[in-house]
């Protein structure tokens, strides 16, 4: 059975699962379009390309409405975005490509709870509750084995668009009057967290919490008293405001918490979805109650797992298997559309010793090999590189990404020296979870509280950027490298040779290494430096 399903929201998505088996995931904002775009007409040519015949079902998931009664109830169409009881979905007969299929639609509710449990390993037939919280939804639910779906409390309405809407307080930029706030908000915010010393919040704090928190979703320009909030406009180097973040930021899960804590019972499993999902400080607080037996993210937690949820929710109802198998790259091929300009770099064979001594000096490289990873998190297919030792490296990464320097750069590690040096003693492969750093010597990806957003890596989970992180601990002694996404600004992952040319001319990057064979910059200060040191102690063909 092929299932082809798409997400007509924003981080949108065409799918395809082929008997159960995730086959691709074309994602609207890679390739270098802009970040939480949606799908257009170009993906799915992309994924129509990726076709070998014409689909059993064709899915849509449910999304926002035309009206309010779309938006409770769905259309004729359109599942609608709230909705849990298998008979909300819209399911008939369309012509296709000159033939007659399934068509599909289920809610966007539902699309999260079956992509989290249906990318788990939890066996069909689970008991389990689900959380989704993003910019909307903030709901804990009980899953009974048969897949009835019953809503246990909305905690929060709105946690996502809440948490974001605070730092939009603090940045003279943002409008007050705003209704919603931008969609990188929330991801900064979780990075400026990090810097609070969880200070006690002062009386005019514990005020502004309580409007931000409590009752309706509001504007900040409704607030009684915003040309007198505390923090308004200050900027977002002002420590009073980080220490806000963090006091923001923890006040949002502990009223999650205390609904956990009052309203289900101990030991049974949690999968998480929703934008929230990708807090890895809240993912590692999850963990760390001891109130579930085991907590589940999936790397596609945020809205570019919907269409994978509706592809679930499709082939639950045809067949009653809700479960897939998949592995996070399963994006497109890299486009070879065009070749390294050889006036432009010095090209190498591959060699995974070389590059391990390159960057072991200081070089920052691109880092391209085979489909992309699905998410929003780089995972060693379309990454930058580089040494995880000096702070100087991420100060320079953040330059390179043109990006605010109180974003951390996340570690990427060897299984093996997980434990060593980030407390690790299991597979932490899609970055979704923090952990504390046990040495100061990785200065680059510890962030200012002594943490690391820590992805590792196997033989199975990634051979080729296993085998360089191999070879970079046996120059160095450290089986670790600073991993960040390679990407233009407010853009997804980079992925055809003449965009990845115009990175690296015009952001700074020392070289990339595409499927093990580097190309290195003959306009690089720091490259030019290397190959004159390396010299006069080996061969270096060029």
């Amino acid at each position: 059975m092929k299932i082809l399903s798409y997400n007509p929201g924003h981080d949108g998505a065409v799918v395809l699962l082929h008997d159960a088996h995730l086959t691709f995931s074309i994602e609207a904002e890679k390739d270098s379009n802009y970040r939480h775009s949606n799908v257009t007409a170009a993906d799915f040519m992309d994924a129509a390309g990726e076709l070998e015949d014409v689909p059993d079902f064709i899915c849509m998931g449910g999304w926002w409405p035309r009206d309010h009664h779309e938006y409770l109830y769905g259309s004729r169409k359109n599942g609608g975005y709230h909705g849990i009881l298998e008979g909300d979905a819209k399911r008939y007969r369309i012509r296709f490509m000159g033939n007659e299929v399934e068509y599909f639609s289920s809610s966007h509710e539902r699309s999260h709870i079956l992509c989290a449990f249906g990318m788990s390993n939890l066996p069909t037939g689970t008991p389990f509750y689900a959380l989704v919280w993003e910019g909307d939804i903030g709901t804990f639910y009980e899953v009974d084995r048969y897949l009835n779906i019953a809503r246990l409390g909305n905690v929060i309405e709105q946690p996502g668009n809440r948490y974001g809407l605070a730092y939009g307080l603090a940045d003279p930029t943002f409008p007050k009057d705003g209704p919603y706030p931008r969609a990188s908000d929330a991801g900064k915010l979780m990075a400026l967290a990090s810097f609070s010393p969880r200070s006690a919040p002062s009386t005019a704090e514990k005020q502004l919490l309580a409007f931000l928190l409590e009752g309706p979703y509001r504007k900040l320009s409704d607030y009684e008293g915003l040309s007198r909030a505390p923090h308004l406009d200050v900027g977002l180097d002002d420590p009073g405001f980080r220490n806000f973040t963090g006091l923001y930021s923890d006040a949002i899960f502990d009223a999650f918490h205390r609904f956990a804590q009052t309203n289900l019972r101990k030991g049974v499993p949690l999968v998480i979805a929703g934008g929230c999902g990708l807090n890895c400080d809240w993912n590692t607080k999850w963990r760390e109650t001891g109130l579930f037996s085991e907590v589940f993210v999936p790397p596609v937690a945020n809205d570019s797992g919907s269409a994978i949820g509706t592809a679930i929710d499709a082939q639950f109802r045809a067949t009653g298997n809700p479960k897939i198998a998949w592995d996070v790259y399963s994006g497109l091929n890299f486009r070879a559309d065009s070749a390294p300009d050889p006036d432009r770099y010095d090209a190498y064979g591959k060699d995974d010793a070389l590059v391990a001594d390159m960057l072991a000096n200081g070089l920052i490289l691109g880092w391209v090999h085979g489909r992309w990873e699905i998410g929003p998190r780089a995972l060693g297919n379309r990454s930058i590189l580089a040494a995880p030792f000096d702070d100087a490296t991420r100060v320079r990464l953040n330059e390179i990404k043109r990006r605010e320097q109180f974003r951390p750069i996340a570690p990427v590690c060897l299984l093996d020296d997980a434990r060593r040096w980030f407390g690790c003693d299991h597979e932490s492969p899609h970055m979704l979870y923090t952990y504390r750093a046990t040495t100061n010597a990785l200065a680059a990806v510890t962030h200012v509280n002594g943490t690391a957003r820590l992805q590792t890596v196997t033989p199975t989970t990634n051979k080729s950027l296993h085998n360089l992180l191999v070879a970079f601990k046996a120059r160095t002694g450290y089986g670790v490298l600073c991993n960040t996404s390679l990407n233009f600004n407010g853009k997804g992952c980079v992925n055809g040779m003449a965009d990845l040319d115009t990175y690296t001319v015009e952001n700074g990057l020392d070289g990339f290494v595409v499927e093990g064979r580097a190309y290195l910059s003959k306009a690089s200060g720091r490259y030019l430096a290397y190959k004159a040191e390396t010299a006069s102690r080996a061969d270096i063909p060029c």
